[in-house]
């Protein structure tokens, strides 16, 4: 048996393991974000939208629908990584929204040629079934809202620079017109929701001002309005009682919904440079992605906006960011689409 160690001689083993330990769990930490799973190119110009349609579809091809800056709807199958079909119906302008009506043979995009097509997808088909003027010049997307039944409610900017018209589709008949009484200037973007409680659907809006709205669809009466920010509302999502909002500044803002429905300021957080394009919340609520004019995807732990990752790949303006919709969960991507004309895909925080 060999010598005991000494006192002096115990600590400073016990000292050299725990720095030993402490470098590894650094070096842990400090590793480099993932690289994309892979990257779709082919779109021939800045990528504005993205839909997932992967639900339910795990014995068949998950898709992905993208709308470019020269009017044209991509859609990708997700197992070939190549484009099924290439949809016209914009005259060449941006498209600006994509979204299936619960299923893959039933698509609406809105561009910037004034109008919402209607797209009939099914055998094979690409034909444009109807369509609607939305007489707005601007960038704000529409919101579409489930009613079942085979209704739809369609939230589309109005002709008049602050109003919002809701529709009821198919039928196009006008549901309101919602316009506020105080000079907001033109809606920047809009998110349908319906609450778990309750008949009446809402609609949250973000406007030029900086402000985050909630209207009463039925009543067609404002709910409450936030001074969320300086500069205009550049993309939010409400999730449920809590919301969240970014703008050109440097600054991501969550709102919280009280009893009373009124809207309350809850959290900031910083971010190095300005500018979010966009914005979403994963379906199961624990993580929130952004996309940045930096052209860098942050992701944030939604209960406390705790960053989490920076993911760097795209070289110009990430645009848009969205999660699949995979029935489960270790299948679930997330797809950001940027200025320079490429879609990266991303595998993260799966197992949380």
């Amino acid at each position: 048996m060999g010598p005991l160690l000494s006192l002096s001689q115990f600590w400073f083993l016990c000292e050299t393991v725990a720095g030993v330990g402490m470098f590894l769990f650094q070096a842990a930490m400090a590793l480099p974000p993932p690289d994309p799973q892979f990257v779709l190119r082919g779109t021939g110009a800045p990528v504005n939208t993205l839909h997932f349609c992967c639900r339910n579809q795990e014995q068949d091809k998950p898709l992905l629908f993208s709308g470019s800056a020269n009017g044209a709807v991509h859609v990708w199958n997700l197992r070939t990584r190549r484009t099924e079909s290439v949809l016209e119906g914009h005259g060449g302008a941006s498209v600006l929204w994509v979204q299936t009506l619960n299923s893959r043979d039933a698509l609406i995009s809105q561009g910037r040629d004034l109008r919402v097509c209607m797209w009939d997808l099914a055998e094979g088909r690409s034909v444009v079934t109807d369509s609607i003027l939305t007489e707005s010049m601007g960038f704000c997307q529409c919101s579409l809202l489930d009613r079942e039944g085979g209704h739809w409610l369609l939230a589309v900017p109005g002709a008049d620079m602050a109003a919002v018209r809701v529709l009821d589709l198919p039928s196009k008949t006008p549901v309101c017109t919602l316009k506020p009484d105080a000079k907001l200037g033109m809606p920047m973007c809009l998110k349908l929701w319906q609450p778990d409680s309750g008949s009446s659907p809402l609609l949250w809006a973000g406007y030029e001002d900086g402000s985050v709205s909630l209207w009463n669809l039925s009543e067609r009466s404002l709910l409450s309005r936030l001074a969320c920010h300086a500069e205009p509302v550049m993309s939010l999502d409400p999730g449920k009682l809590r919301g969240v909002s970014g703008s050109s500044e440097k600054a991501i803002n969550s709102w919280t919904l009280d009893g009373q429905q009124s809207l309350k300021l809850q959290d900031s957080v910083e971010l190095v440079n300005p500018g979010i394009s966009h914005l979403c919340i994963r379906e199961d609520r624990r993580i929130l992605a952004t996309a940045g004019w930096d052209h860098r995807i942050r992701l944030l732990g939604w209960k406390k906006l705790k960053p989490l990752a920076v993911l760097q790949y795209h070289t110009d303006i990430v645009q848009c960011v969205a999660f699949s919709d995979h029935d489960v969960p270790n299948k679930r991507l997330m797809a950001a689409g940027s200025k320079d004309q490429r879609i990266s895909f991303w595998s993260v925080y799966n197992q949380i």
